[in-house]
């Protein structure tokens, strides 16, 4: 049985069918079509499908899409700004802190929860933020350096720097990038497996972000590992 939820995710409201027993992950790559945030463990272990809650890193696999309903989301699509990387994608860019990048998104989204309410971490403050993503490639370290220079470049953005909101980075994006209709087709499916380009079966992550949550989008500064094909 389908059941129609409220969303408001990085700042838009939607108001999409799903199945009542999906997750909150399921709703925004199946409903919604974000599909930054990863699916991985299904188990709350890997941290890959790490969304904000009201600024509040939360595990998306395991949390129904009921519990979100009235409280504001941020996945990794929402961090940049117009024309700019955030502050947390562009370090991690310049310090090869994503290698296979799966895992790229979860982190990010509780690196910005810990400096939204932490605008000065320590070493130990960062491990701890990050201790529930897993990462078979870097080794952290680099993942550290990445959140420490982002840090700094938010404390010089000014004296309440770190603690700006997802509307700010998103200030002046294109309108035209609205979400999906709010309900799905006569039979209530979700409308983006009916927009053009996609259709019921097809795999969402054709038409995935790239690591760092721009879909299909190549900054000026990104290397070639962080650029999306399509």
């Amino acid at each position: 049985m389908k059941a129609i939820v409220a969303l408001t995710v990085n700042g838009d409201r939607h108001e999409v069918a799903v199945p009542e027993h999906w997750t909150l992950l399921e709703a925004l790559r199946y409903a919604l079509g974000l599909t930054g945030s990863k699916q991985g463990c299904d188990k709350g272990d890997c941290g890959a499908c790490t969304v904000l809650l009201d600024d509040i890193p939360v595990l998306a696999c395991i949390t129904p899409v009921r519990e979100a309903e009235g409280h504001a989301i941020t996945t990794v699509e929402g961090l940049a700004g117009p024309g700019a990387l955030h502050p947390l994608q562009q370090a991690f860019a310049e310090t090869g802190a994503a290698q296979c990048g799966f895992c790229t998104p979860g982190i990010l989204m509780s690196a910005w929860g810990l400096l939204l309410r932490e605008p000065a971490p320590g070493r130990e403050e960062i491990a701890e933020a990050i201790s529930g993503n897993l990462c078979r490639c870097t080794g952290y370290t680099k993942i550290f350096e990445a959140i420490e220079v982002a840090a700094e470049r938010l404390k010089g953005a000014g004296s309440n720097g770190s603690s700006r909101r997802v509307e700010e980075w998103r200030s002046g994006r294109d309108s035209a990038s609205a979400a999906p209709a709010p309900v799905g087709g006569a039979e209530g499916a979700p409308a983006s497996l009916e927009s053009p380009g996609a259709s019921a079966g097809t795999d969402p992550d054709a038409r995935r972000p790239n690591m760092l949550g721009q879909p299909g989008v190549v900054h000026s500064s990104t290397p070639p590992l962080f650029r999306s094909e399509g």
